[in-house]
């Protein structure tokens, strides 16, 4: 039974007591929404969101009027989604407008009291709101004159990283997502443990590059942990420790740690997390990246934080001069190596563009398995806001609607638009025609057997009569969405503001970009969904056939008393069949494999190479399922027994094709 939700706690916000002057993630929803969360779900909010009332002008952004906004959104929305609670604090004009809880930071499940959340007390996990403090982290050595941005990393390594381009990889990359990395799951979140090594989480198992440095966003955790590593070398400091001194403590936030497992004076204040609200409590998580995502903080910390991003503190509290923080939030690539993709959406020096309403708007997002959080801050506008919870809620994507809805209805509410409707370009028929295709996400896993993943994750771009595109499923939704053109290669989604921009090549075009750090790459034919996927499910029901047609014939025989024939080339069908079970098997194998990693549930390296083995037997039973049917054709045994034949030789092939084509038989089986 689920207790009956406490009204919001507060903390004062314009007197100061006590706050001074003071991050879905990455699959469910494919990778985007699998847990993958861990360190990184799109900065910019994900399915569409039930729209919250706004004023036709703009709201009084007041303390009075904010708590009454939050009051009438914040108890209703968690109680649909089944998220036991959660916080918000808001920034304004230097001054923190306000910092409230709402919910359980412990629903009682068992044997303890219910606990309400309390907006200064109560500690969350922010997931990749982390990745704000390592850039702040970089960008002070930066300023300092000890890191260059645009001078190669190898400068300040003391490993090698693995390259496929000759381009430099520089710090300038890694805070923009474009060093080119794939994506890497394994040892991503896992339950508590020691503390982790960040040399040797950035040395034991590097994700290849598969784009050329500066050219294609591509999300990834790791490249912000090797920033991360980078300041730790640099500084001769330990990366929790160098944020702690020169970050958490500047800026008063006393509550905040990058430290797995707490400082034994934080754990008490930890919020528990939910999967769900009527679900016990989950065990506290271990990010294995944490420059990427390991921070515990308070709501009203965040907004310490928040106020340092905008100069709203004084000399003692400031992280960075006004010059390097105008430089840290403007666009950090251009044109140069974007191409048109420049036309949209582009990533600071560690924080997304998600401006709405013509308002300039730069922040991230952040997920763990269990915490889901949100930090935007306004900087012409003086104003942040900051929302985190703890739990995922009913369905897939509750938390993100959650955040999504508060979020722009704070925008709609307090900035809103001031601009009229974008006019569709004259290309848009002629751009939408060499649009059409199927795309993959530019953060996806290519190296390793994931990359079986691809075939299940595409895009279709679909061109449109009117000169609109239908895109499904939609950048950041599960929904298809329709987009038009309001300049040459910008597309805005029609009755919404997301933006997506296109880069053509070879008359086709070839990325589509959005959301700052994420891209669509048009898919190579033999990994195109409609090739793959037509052929793995012909040869698993020929397969599937052919086994079962050994029992069913053997019963059958005995039904009608029928004498077993001892047919010219039984050795060769036996292990046909032999290995048949072995191809069926392996795959059943990856399938269940595919779907815990994905749910960041690691799968021991004996059980992949067991899977492994039964899929070179597979492979293995291409030869003498040749040789059954070179047989049965010699010896005339009738079209039936041929075709059949045939059937399971294509069949096996198909498999083996398919193992080779998403390394399935590599030996190297990380993820």
């Amino acid at each position: 039974m689920e207790p009956a939700r406490p009204g919001p706690s507060q903390r004062g916000s314009r007197s100061r007591r006590g706050i001074g002057a003071r991050i879905t993630a990455l699959v469910a929803a494919g990778l985007a929404a699998a847990a993958i969360t861990g360190c990184g779900a799109p900065a910019a909010a994900g399915a569409p969101a039930p729209p919250i009332p706004a004023p036709a002008a703009a709201g009084d952004l007041t303390e009075a009027d904010v708590n009454a906004w939050l009051d009438g959104f914040m108890p209703a929305a968690l109680e649909d989604a089944g998220i036991a609670g959660g916080a918000v604090s808001v920034v304004h004009d230097g001054e923190v407008l306000t910092a409230r809880g709402y919910g359980y930071s412990d629903t009682g499940t068992g044997d303890g009291e219910p606990r309400p959340v309390d907006p200064e007390e109560t500690l969350f996990r922010v997931g990749s709101v982390s990745k704000l403090f390592t850039a702040t982290a970089v960008m002070q050595l930066v300023e300092s004159g000890d890191l260059d941005l645009d001078a190669d990393v190898s400068e300040y390594l003391d490993f090698e990283l693995p390259r496929r381009f000759e381009g430099d990889i520089t710090l300038r990359h890694l805070l923009t997502h474009t060093a080119g990395f794939e994506e890497r799951i394994g040892g991503l979140i896992g339950s508590e443990g020691g503390t982790v090594d960040l040399r040797e989480a950035a040395t034991a198992d590097p994700p290849e590059q598969i784009f050329e440095p500066g050219t294609v966003p591509a999300y990834s955790n790791y490249g912000n942990m090797l920033a991360g590593y980078v300041v730790e070398r640099v500084s001769g400091t330990r990366f929790e420790e160098y944020v702690r001194q020169n970050i958490l403590d500047r800026t008063g936030m006393a509550s905040s740690t990058f430290e797995q497992p707490l400082p034994e004076d934080l754990r008490e204040r930890m919020s528990n997390g939910y999967a769900v609200d009527s679900d016990p409590a989950a065990p506290f998580e271990t990010i294995g990246t944490p420059p990427a995502g390991s921070l515990t903080a308070s709501a009203t910390d965040m907004a310490r934080f928040m106020q340092a991003q905008l100069g709203e503190t004084g000399p003692e509290q400031a992280l960075l001069d006004r010059e390097t923080l105008a430089l840290m939030h403007e666009p950090a690539l251009t044109s140069d190596t974007l191409g048109t993709l420049a036309d949209g959406q582009r990533m600071t020096l560690g924080f997304f563009d998600e401006s709405r309403n013509g308002r300039r708007i730069i922040g991230h997002g952040g997920d763990t398995n269990y915490f889901h959080s949100h930090l935007q801050i306004y900087p012409e506008e003086r104003t942040g806001i900051f929302v985190t919870l703890n739990g995922g809620g009913s369905a897939a994507l509750d938390s993100l609607t959650l955040r999504s809805s508060l979020l722009s209805g704070f925008a709609d509410r307090y900035f809103p638009s001031e601009g009229g409707q974008a006019q569709v370009e004259s290309t848009a028929a002629e751009h939408a025609a060499m649009a059409e295709g199927r795309y993959e996400s530019s953060r996806s896993m290519q190296s390793t057997f994931l990359s079986a993943t691809r075939a299940l994750n595409q895009t279709t771009v679909t061109a449109r009569g009117d000169g609109t595109i239908l895109i499904s499923p939609g950048p950041e939704t599960v929904h298809p969405t329709v987009y038009e053109e309001i300049a040459p290669w910008v597309w805005q989604e029609v009755g919404g503001q997301r933006i997506v921009t296109m880069r053509v090549a070879g008359g086709q075009v070839q990325e589509i970009g959005y959301a700052s750090a994420f891209t669509l790459t048009r898919v190579d034919p033999v990994h195109d969904s409609a090739v793959v996927l037509p052929i793995l499910l012909f040869s698993v029901s020929v397969l599937l056939v052919s086994l079962l047609s050994l029992p069913i014939g053997a019963i059958a025989r005995r039904c009608l008393s029928a004498p077993a024939h001892r047919r010219p080339g039984r050795v060769a069908r036996v292990l046909t069949r032999l290995c048949s079970l072995g191809a069926v098997l392996a795959l059943a194998g990856w399938a269940g494999s595919i779907v815990m990693i994905m749910g960041l549930q690691d799968v021991p390296e004996a059980a992949i190479r067991v899977i492994q083995a039964a899929q070179w037997l597979g492979v293995a039973g291409v030869l003498p399922a040749a040789v059954s049917l070179v047989v049965d054709i010699h010896r005339r045994a009738g079209w039936a027994r041929v075709l059949g034949s045939a059937l399971v030789l294509a069949a096996l092939v198909g498999t083996a094709w398919l193992a080779v084509l998403f390394n399935l038989l590599v030996p190297n089986v990380s993820y």
